[in-house]
């Protein structure tokens, strides 16, 4: 078990530093976890991630939210990130201020299909939603979260906010945050132009949603 703590506190922070890298945070916004059994190791509030090492491991029981492990305060949108894992069977939940997607955030209320990919986060809904404004750090953000993950939905985008996306791993849950940030990159410009975006049917998410359960490489035989 320690083992696997200390290698998810180390994907946590490499992932969290990706996101600073990658344009999708800046400074110390956003938020990195992963869960482990009952634990979810999570970014500490304030911290630059660049200075976060092995010691500082912050980590809280997944059911009450108690610290159990480092002295460093969780993250402020801890309640949005426990809200999930007690939700769905995420393993990992990556929170960014990506600025596409935030900046489409405030104009829709669910994100238009202007690419087949939305299949990968948009669930049997087949759409990616837009939680409602809510106080940061808040029991009723992580509500309105919920909210916009329902049926089976993967990810979205939390209005003049940024995004929350989950997965098995964060190696996945980050794949997905960045699809997001390109899918919101792509409405914009389209719909800057003079004509108006055309989009997929519910019909064509649904075949794409279907095709993407085979999508990718089998296991290797053991």
């Amino acid at each position: 078990m320690r083992d696997a703590v200390e290698n998810a506190w180390s994907e946590v922070v490499a992932t969290a530093r990706r996101t600073v890298a990658d344009g999708l945070v800046v400074g110390t916004s956003g938020n990195v976890s992963a869960r482990v059994g009952d634990l979810v190791l999570v970014t500490p509030t304030g911290v630059p991630y660049d200075r976060l090492g092995p010691d500082d491991a912050v980590a809280v029981d997944v059911a009450t939210g108690e610290q159990v492990r480092g002295t460093l305060r969780p993250t402020s949108e801890l309640p949005t990130h426990l809200a999930v894992y007690r939700a769905t069977d995420a393993r990992a939940v990556v929170h960014t201020h990506a600025p596409h997607a935030t900046a489409a955030s405030t104009l829709v209320t669910k994100l238009p299909n202007v690419h087949y990919m939305a299949a990968a986060l948009g669930g049997r809904g087949g759409q990616v939603l837009v939680a409602g404004y809510a106080l940061y750090g808040s029991d009723e953000l992580a509500r309105e979260v919920l909210k916009a993950l329902r049926d089976g939905r993967t990810g979205c985008l939390m209005r003049n906010h940024g995004t929350l996306v989950h997965g098995d791993t964060l190696e996945q849950a980050y794949d997905r945050t960045a699809q997001l940030e390109w899918m919101c990159r792509v409405w914009l410009l389209a719909r800057s132009g003079d004509g108006v975006p055309r989009t997929l049917s519910h019909r064509d998410m649904a075949r794409v949603a279907d095709k993407l359960e085979g999508y990718g490489q089998d296991a290797p035989p053991r």
